[in-house]
C-alpha cells in the first residue's frame, strides 16, 4: 500500500492566553493568544521537520475553532476536523503566567465542556488511515471525558487495523485525573500501542515502575509487547529500548525562553527522524536537538527547521549572518 500520510494525530487544542512576561494574570490588560495542544503541537513540528502530517479533533464552528485551525495549517498541519454547534460547546483554553523563581509559572485550565468532550470516532474521518504511516496520540486525551477516552481507544484500535504504527505518550496531567485512575486507562490501552514515550517521574508515580530508566524500559517492553520504549529523563537525557537494545542521548544545551511544549517537540523530532528512515539512536538525537530548539521559542509549537536541528547537532551556534 501506497502511504501519502505520515502521521496522523487526535486530540485537543486550546487557545493559550498569556499576559507580557513580568506581568501577572489579575492585573493585565493584555493576552497573547496562541494555540496549544499536545497532540497539534507534534503535528506541527513534525510538519515542520518534512513530515506530511495531519491532526483529527472536534472543535466549535466559531471564529475560536476557526482561529485554531488556521494556525495549525499555517505550519503545514492538514486537519480533521468534526465542527460543532457553537451553540452548544466552546474551545477550551489556558492561561499562562510566566515567572521566575521563586514564583515560578503557572497554568490554569479552562476546559470544562470543550467541544472534544463529546467526540466520537464516527464522526472523524478515520479514513485517513488508510494511506497513513504513524498515528501519535497521547494520555492527555482520555483524561478529559468517558466520550474521549472511548474514541481514543477506538482510534488505536482502527489505526492497528489498517497496519499503522502508534505512538502514545504518557502525558500525566495531575490537574485532570489522580495517578490511580491514569494507570487504569492507560494500561486498557496499551495493547493497542506499538512505541511508548514515558518520563521517568510518571513512570514511577503513576505506572507504579521501579529502577532507572533502562528498568523501567525493560519492564514495560515486556508487560505490554512494546516495540519501541522511549524513556524521558530531564536534564539527564532519554534513552530508548528497541529491538533488545538500549540507546541514550544527552541533552543539547539551551537558553530556555519558554519550557512550554519541550516534550512534544522531542516526540515530534523522534517521529519525524524515524519516519525520514532514521534509526533509533540517530532519532534520539534528533528529537534532542529539536526539544532544544523549542526552548527558544515562545509559544506551544516547535517553529524549527531542520537545517536549524542539524546545526545543533553539528554543534553549530552563535549568529548566523
Amino acid at each position: 500500500m501506497v502511504r501519502v500520510t505520515d502521521l496522523v494525530t487526535f486530540g485537543e487544542t486550546m487557545l493559550r492566553l498569556s499576559p507580557p512576561r513580568g506581568e501577572r494574570l489579575e492585573t493585565t490588560r493584555e493576552l497573547g493568544v496562541q494555540a496549544g495542544g499536545a497532540e497539534s503541537n507534534v503535528a506541527v513540528g513534525a510538519a515542520r521537520l518534512g513530515a506530511d502530517a495531519a491532526w483529527l479533533s472536534r472543535l466549535p464552528d466559531s471564529p475560536l475553532g476557526r482561529r485554531i485551525v488556521s494556525e495549525l495549517r499555517s505550519h503545514g498541519v492538514r486537519t480533521g476536523v468534526s465542527w460543532a454547534d457553537p451553540e452548544g460547546t466552546r474551545v477550551g483554553t489556558y492561561y499562562l503566567e510566566h515567572g521566575g523563581e521563586p514564583r515560578g509559572t503557572n497554568v490554569i485550565y479552562d476546559r470544562a465542556d470543550a467541544a472534544i468532550t463529546d467526540v466520537s470516532a464516527a464522526e472523524l474521518p478515520t479514513g485517513v488511515f488508510e494511506s497513513a504511516d504513524r498515528f501519535h496520540t497521547t494520555g492527555i486525551t482520555p483524561a478529559l471525558s468517558a466520550e474521549a477516552a472511548e474514541t481514543t481507544a477506538s482510534l488505536l484500535e482502527a489505526a492497528g487495523e489498517h497496519d499503522v504504527t502508534r505512538s502514545f505518550d504518557l502525558n500525566y496531567r495531575a490537574k485532570l485525573w489522580t495517578p490511580e485512575e491514569a494507570r487504569n486507562a492507560y494500561e486498557s490501552l496499551f495493547p493497542d500501542v506499538d512505541t511508548l514515550f514515558v518520563p521517568v517521574r510518571d513512570a514511577r508515580r503513576v505506572l507504579d515502575r521501579e529502577g532507572d530508566a533502562v528498568d523501567i524500559a525493560h519492564g514495560l517492553a515486556t508487560d505490554f509487547g512494546f516495540e519501541t520504549v522511549v524513556v524521558t529523563r530531564g536534564s539527564e537525557g532519554a534513552l530508548a529500548l528497541a529491538d533488545g537494545s538500549v540507546r541514550e542521548q544527552g541533552v543539547f544545551e539551551a537558553d530556555t525562553f519558554d519550557a512550554i511544549g519541550t516534550g512534544d517537540a522531542f516526540v515530534a523530532g523522534f517521529l519525524a527522524h524515524r519516519l525520514d528512515g532514521g534509526d533509533v539512536a540517530d532519532a534520539l538525537e534528533y528529537a534532542a536537538a529539536t526539544a532544544a530548539l523549542k526552548r527558544t521559542v515562545d509559544g506551544d509549537l516547535a517553529v524549527v527547521t531542520p537545517a536549524e536541528v542539524e546545526r545543533v547537532i553539528g554543534g553549530e551556534g552563535g549568529i548566523d549572518r
